[in-house]
C-alpha cells in the first residue's frame, strides 16, 4: 500500500472518524466528571490491568459506532455511482479493498492505542510498583474487535448498499452488546452461573470493581479467533464483487464462532479470573498483601504492630493474629467469608484507602474489632451502619474521652439519626462497669464475625441488634 495514497485517503475521508470517536469519547467520559472511575484500587488509572478493564468496557458505547463508521465509509462508492466505474479497472478487488479498510483499521487501532497511552501515562506516574503484562493481551484484543468491526461495516455496506444499513447497524449491535453485557453481569459482578459463551461474543467488559479481576486466557484467545473471523467476511464482503463470492464470505466468522464457542468458557466465574500474579502475598511478619499492593505494605506492617496490640489487650486471645489483604472475588451484595484469626484488610475500603499514619491504625483496630462482612466501598460518608459501631470500639479500645467518628458522619436524615444513636450507645457503654463494657465489646465482635444483626449500636447500648 503507497504510504502517500494512504495519507490522502485518511485525509479526505470518514475513515479518522473511527479513532476520534473512540479517543476523544472515551476523554469525554472519563475525564469532566469526578466518578467511581477515578476512586479506589479498581479505578482506570489506579493499576494496568484496570486501566485495561475500563477502557475496554466503554466498547460498549465506541464498537456500535465504530461498526456504523465503517458501514458510512463503506457507501462511499455507491453513493458517488461509481461501483460499475471502479470494477472496469484491472486492478484486482482485493487491493481496491486494501486502501480503505487499512485506512479505517489504522485509524481506530490508532485512536485506541492512544487512548492506553493516556491511561498508561496516568498509572505510570501513580504510586503503583506492580507493572506486569497481563494487561497487553485486554488491549489487543480491543484493538483487534475495533479494526474488525470498521471493516465488518464497511463490507456489510458494500454488500447492502443502502443509506439505512449503518443505523441499523449501529442499533442492532448496539442492543447485542448490551444484552450480551447484561447476561455476563449476574448479580453487578462478574461471578455468576449464567451460561454465557455467546455473551462473550461480545468485546466489551464489566466495569471493573475488585483490582485483581482480570480475563482468563481462554476468553482472550476465543475472541481473537471470532474477531479475527469477522475481520476476514468484512474484508471479503469488500473484495467481493459477485453474488457467491458474497455468500463464500460468511466462510470465515462461521468459523471463527465455531472455535470460539468451542474455547470460550460457559460460565462467567470462569471469565473473570484473579490474575494470580498480582494476587500473590507479600509478606513482613504476619502482615501480608498482594504483589499489586507492595507499595503499602511498609507502613500497613507498621501500623498493625500498634493495632494488634490494641486488639490483643481489648479481645484477649480472640483478638486476630495476622492481617491479610483481601483476595477473593465478591458479587457487591454478598457477605464475604470472614475468620476470627485473620484481619482482612481491603484497599477499596473507603476507610483504608487513604488512611495512614494514626488513620489507618484506627481503621485497623475498627476492622478487626467489628469486622464488615460486606465491603463498605461507598465514596460519600455516613453510609455504612457498621461504622458508628465501629467508631464506638475503637473509641473504647484507645480510651478516647468522647467519641470520635471514624468518618465523617454524613447529612442524610437516615444517617444523622445513626450518629445520634450511636452518642446515646457510647454514654450507656462508658457508664458501665469496664468488665461489662470489655463484655459488650467482645459480644460486638462475635456478633460482626458471624454477619449477625445489622444495627450494632443497638447491641452495644444494651438491647437486641435487630
Amino acid at each position: 500500500m503507497n504510504g502517500r495514497v494512504l495519507r490522502t485517503e485518511l485525509r479526505r475521508s470518514a475513515a479518522p472518524w473511527a479513532g476520534i470517536v473512540v479517543l476523544a469519547g472515551s476523554l469525554a467520559v472519563f475525564f469532566p466528571f469526578d466518578a467511581f472511575w477515578w476512586h479506589g484500587t479498581a479505578g482506570w488509572t489506579a493499576q494496568w490491568t484496570t486501566m485495561a478493564m475500563w477502557t475496554r468496557s466503554l466498547l460498549a458505547y465506541w464498537w456500535p459506532f465504530v461498526i456504523g463508521i465503517g458501514a458510512v465509509y463503506g457507501l462511499r462508492e455507491s453513493r458517488s455511482r461509481m461501483t460499475e466505474l471502479l470494477s472496469t479497472t484491472p486492478l484486482p478487488a482485493w487491493r481496491r479493498a486494501a486502501l480503505p479498510a487499512g485506512a479505517i483499521g489504522l485509524a481506530a487501532a490508532v485512536g485506541f492505542g492512544l487512548l492506553v497511552l493516556v491511561g498508561g501515562a496516568q498509572v505510570a506516574a501513580g504510586p503503583t510498583t506492580y507493572a506486569a503484562l497481563g494487561w497487553l493481551p485486554i488491549s489487543l484484543v480491543a484493538a483487534l474487535a475495533l479494526v474488525a468491526g470498521a471493516v465488518f461495516g464497511m463490507g456489510v455496506a458494500r454488500a447492502l448498499p443502502s443509506a439505512l444499513t449503518p443505523p441499523a447497524l449501529v442499533v442492532v449491535v448496539f442492543v447485542g452488546t448490551g444484552l450480551f453485557l447484561r447476561m455476563n453481569n449476574e448479580g453487578a459482578v462478574p461471578t455468576g452461573r449464567v451460561s454465557n459463551r455467546f455473551a462473550q461474543l461480545s468485546p466489551a467488559t464489566v466495569e471493573p470493581r475488585q483490582m485483581l479481576l482480570t480475563l482468563s486466557g481462554s476468553v482472550h484467545l476465543g475472541q481473537t479467533l471470532w474477531l479475527l473471523g469477522l475481520l476476514a467476511t468484512g474484508f471479503a464482503l469488500l473484495a467481493a464483487a459477485t453474488r457467491r463470492a458474497r455468500l463464500l464470505a460468511v466462510t470465515p466468522v462461521l468459523a471463527g464462532l465455531g472455535l470460539a464457542l468451542l474455547v470460550l468458557p460457559a460460565a462467567a466465574r470462569d471469565t473473570y479470573v484473579v490474575d494470580k500474579a498480582a494476587a500473590a502475598l507479600v509478606c513482613d511478619g504476619p502482615v501480608c498483601v498482594t504483589q499489586a499492593s507492595r507499595s503499602r505494605l511498609t507502613e500497613l506492617a507498621l501500623r498493625s504492630k500498634d493495632a494488634m496490640r490494641v486488639l490483643h489487650d481489648a479481645l484477649g486471645d480472640k483478638a486476630p493474629a495476622s492481617v491479610r489483604e483481601d483476595t477473593a472475588l465478591h458479587e457487591l451484595a454478598a457477605a464475604r467469608e470472614l475468620s476470627a484469626d485473620v484481619l482482612l484488610v481491603d484497599f477499596n475500603d473507603r476507610m483504608l484507602a487513604d488512611a495512614k499514619g494514626e488513620k489507618l491504625t484506627r481503621a485497623l483496630i475498627a476492622r478487626g474489632l467489628a469486622p464488615s462482612c460486606y465491603p463498605d466501598n461507598d465514596k460519600e460518608g455516613g453510609g455504612s451502619h457498621d461504622i458508628p459501631a465501629q467508631s464506638i470500639a475503637v473509641s473504647w479500645a484507645l480510651h478516647d474521652p468522647q467519641l470520635q467518628p471514624l468518618q465523617e458522619k454524613g447529612t442524610s436524615r437516615y444517617a444523622l439519626e445513626t450518629w445520634a444513636e450511636a452518642d446515646v450507645a457510647w454514654q450507656k457503654l462508658m457508664a458501665l462497669p469496664p468488665a461489662e463494657q470489655r463484655s459488650r465489646i467482645v459480644e460486638l465482635h462475635a456478633a460482626a464475625l458471624s454477619c449477625e444483626g445489622y444495627k450494632q449500636v443497638t447491641k452495644l447500648a444494651g438491647g437486641a441488634s435487630r
